[in-house]
């Protein structure tokens, strides 16, 4: 039961999200699916204007929002020098707070983020600045020299919201692109609030009606004469949807989301465990129960005797069970918090008991009234029906019965856990292959410097200080590195072709000439970049996904020119000069895209390759040399293998949570059959005594007590075998690389759920056949 409760908090917890926000079974928000240039993305963001089409085109429409987030910031407070990083920037428009009902703690409703270069705060951040009684008209530095003046300050906002890791919302008046009226730039997180009487798939109906009228006359600014005919001829399409609010944290898993989601196959998968560790522990009772029902036999009998009806015996039996279930309870919510800060160090939660709500204290009392029905309901009736004559004459163990359904049970407990036990080594498999994956790239030993972009002409000195470092071996200066982020496609087209059927989609990174080199990766075709080509800073590498899109060869593609500022009369060109070897720079459970590497200006962040020895050492010197250059910022810096390790950490949780209850789990089992297997040995005393006096060995009276069990086991294990490789199957699926279920994996299952049942019994087998056989036979 309290295995049980955690998963059930933490469950509760997971589909809670968002429901907090007035109105929000009203709530929606716009999704893309786009298929240009040879590329499938299905994004959580689309183009500015379509919030104002929205309010104006669309009557079941009462309000809408939009987010523009940009990650992270610096700023300081005016008068000092010392720089403070935020995270979690985003700009937003002034309704946000009244479409999620957020309340001020300080400000005024009617003006906040009305104007440009204003900006609202949460409690915590505005507190890294000035006392919060005093934020409000107080002014912030950014790192790129603006000033802003503090608006408002709010709570902080609630954990389990799409919200949550938000601390700086920016006026959304002065970011100059959220004006534009750019229909081909998919950057924005649009939300919209339905009247009550509004149904959303009546809404959603006429979302086609926004490409036809809208996004096909821009994309025909950029391709004069294209036709809605062709572009549908073109396979090419761009089709708008709508995610409820409350589902986006368990149904959504596009790019550009606001917040790390979970799956809601993994709360499916929780759901199970917990309910068959219940379901389990209730097995156990039941089956005890109607195995110990040859001791009470005699009660029930002269219970009868005496005057008992089966109506009062069954009520007996079921008071029984459920006083040892509410028992059960008060011991469970003991050890739930004792085991609370562990679980929630394990699952990244904030979880708590919620002792002052009715409804939990509801819920439980009614689940441990069912509980204790459900397990004692069996053993009520079975014991109830005894015959009196039968079981006072003698009769003994034929007058008990119930060995069916016993086996029945048994089988049925040791499924559940082989199915657990495959689910576990699918799971711990495929994290180790990940771990173990050739990424295409070397992630070890690269230390990350964040925030480089803030010393502007100064970034290249800071390259080659560090460089200069004896445990330095190579440094690169880029705004990208081969870990999943916040990144969009370009759409590409070859010198002297303009056909939108002919673009070619492809993210573009900034990098410097020491990129390729610094993470290893390998020239296919062509050369890297050169110092000493000036006209390098017009040429292009690009991977071998890119290749396949453009269905050519690695050579044949070297000289060719590409450009993407087709709304430009003076096109910026591209020549390709390499190929690149393909290596991940999403998650795995992304199929790997084409992707070209540019000499670019954006700084962003510096990779660095450190050699073997001593890191924290390194680490100091770069400190050093940082605050040398750059004393008003912070030194903030990451290893690139745990930012990779990261990306997995939800998979890598429900790694951990599944191997302690699955192993909690087959305790609860082996516990059932522990007791079961004392039972049959005490039942078969005089047996076991005639045995050995007949001449029959240690070894052979325990494998006879065994075999009975293991047969048992045997057939679980055929049945839950196909059903654990289904199912992982079709979780694995969420993977684009992906482990195979070998053989040996099913058969290491088997193994292990047979060497388990194997222990438990073996130690009752072996202490009855060790018995003396005179003290089994000397007494009735």
């Amino acid at each position: 039961m309290a295995g049980g409760l955690l998963i059930s908090l933490y469950i509760y917890d997971e589909l809670s999200y968002d429901k907090m926000f007035p109105d929000a079974e009203q709530i929606y928000r716009l999704n893309a699916d786009i298929k240009f240039g040879g590329a499938e993305n299905k994004v959580a963001v689309v183009p500015a204007p379509m919030a104002d089409v929205l309010v104006n085109d669309f009557p079941q429409v009462e309000a809408t929002t939009r987010f523009r987030t940009i990650g992270s910031t610096l700023l300081k407070k005016s008068g000092t020098i010392r720089n403070v990083k935020l995270t979690g920037t985003t700009y937003a428009d002034p309704s946000f707070l009244d479409f999620f009902g957020i309340d001020l703690l300080l400000g005024d409703k009617a003006t906040v983020l009305k104007d440009p270069n204003m900006v609202v705060l949460t409690k915590s951040a505005a507190e890294k600045f000035f006392s919060i009684d005093e934020a409000v008209g107080q002014t912030l530095i950014f790192d790129s020299g603006d000033t802003f003046t503090v608006s408002a300050v709010i709570d902080d906002l609630p954990r389990n919201s799409l919200l949550s890791d938000y601390t700086l919302f920016i006026a959304m008046a002065g970011y100059a692109d959220a004006k534009i009226p750019n229909w081909g730039t998919h950057n924005y997180n649009t939300f919209v609030k339905l009247s009550p009487l509004s149904e959303s798939a009546d809404f959603e109906e006429g979302l086609p009606y926004i490409v036809d009228t809208y996004v096909l006359t821009w994309a025909q600014t950029v391709f004069p004469g294209m036709t809605k005919e062709q572009f549908d001829a073109s396979g090419n399409y761009i089709r708008y949807s709508t995610i409820p609010l409350t589902d986006i944290h368990l149904h959504s898993h596009r790019k550009g989301e606001m917040n790390a989601n979970n799956s809601i196959q993994n709360i499916y998968i929780l759901s199970f465990i917990a309910l068959f560790l219940i379901v389990l522990a209730s097995v156990n009772f039941m089956n005890l129960s109607t195995a110990g029902s040859l001791k009470r036999a005699k009660e029930v009998g002269i219970r009868k005797t005496l005057g008992s009806n089966r109506s009062t015996l069954i009520g007996q039996f079921l008071t029984e069970s459920g006083l040892i279930s509410f028992a059960s309870l008060l011991a469970a919510l003991g050890l739930t918090l004792l085991l609370m800060p562990y679980f929630n160090d394990l699952s990244n939660k904030q979880l708590s008991i919620p002792f002052l709500e009715p409804y939990f204290w509801l819920t439980i009392i009614v689940a441990t009234v069912i509980l204790g029905l459900l397990s004692g309901s069996y053993p009520a009736f079975f014991l109830s029906r005894f015959a009196p004559i039968k079981v006072l004459s003698g009769s003994g163990s034929s007058a008990v019965g119930g060995g069916k359904l016993r086996n029945g049970l048994v089988v049925f407990q040791f499924a559940i856990s082989v199915f657990l036990i495959v689910a576990t080594l699918v799971v711990y498999g495929q994290l180790q292959f990940i771990q173990q994956k050739d990424l295409g790239y070397k992630k070890e030993q690269v230390l990350i410097l964040n925030d480089v972009y803030a010393l502007g002409a100064k970034s290249n000195l800071l390259k080659k200080k560090i460089t200069e470092l004896p445990q330095v071996s190579n440094a690169t200066l880029s705004a990208y590195f081969p870990t999943p982020s916040s990144r969009s496609d370009n759409s590409f087209f070859e010198e002297g072709i303009s056909d939108q059927e002919k673009a070619l989609s492809m993210q573009t990174w900034d990098v410097d000439h020491d990129y390729v080199s610094t993470f290893n990766l390998d020239i296919i075709a062509g050369r890297d970049f050169d110092y000493k080509r000036s006209a390098d800073s017009s040429a292009m590498l690009i991977n071998e996904a890119t290749l396949k899109v453009l269905g050519i060869s690695a050579e044949e593609v070297l000289g060719k020119r590409f450009s993407s500022n087709m709304l430009e009369t003076d096109h910026e060109y591209y020549t390709v000069i390499g190929v690149i070897n393909d290596f991940h720079f999403e998650s795995l459970r992304e199929s790997i895209t084409p992707l070209s590497l540019v000499i670019g200006k954006n700084p962003g962040s510096l990779a660095i390759k450190l050699n073997a020895g001593d890191f924290p050492q390194a680490i100091a010197q770069i400190e050093a040399t940082w605050t040398q250059l750059a004393p008003a910022l912070p030194f903030n810096y990451y290893f690139m293998d745990a930012s990779f390790n990261d990306t997995y950490q939800s998979d890598q949780r429900l790694g951990r949570l599944f191997v302690i209850f699955t192993v909690l789990s087959i305790l609860v089992a082996c516990l059932g059959l522990f007791g079961l297997a004392a039972f049959n040995a005490e039942k078969r005393t005089k047996e076991i005594g005639i045995r050995k006096v007949m001449g029959a060995s240690v070894g052979q009276i325990s494998f006879k007590l065994s075999i009975d069990f293991l047969k048992l086991v045997g057939l679980a294990v055929l049945i839950s075998l196909p059903l654990g490789w289904y199912a992982m199957n079709k979780w694995l699926e969420d993977f684009s690389y992906k482990i195979e279920i070998s053989w040996w994996v099913l058969a290491l299952a088997a193994f292990l759920a047979v060497g388990i049942a194997l222990a438990t019994i073996s130690y009752q087998s072996i202490k009855a056949a060790l018995t003396n056989p005179v003290n089994s036979l000397r007494s009735e």
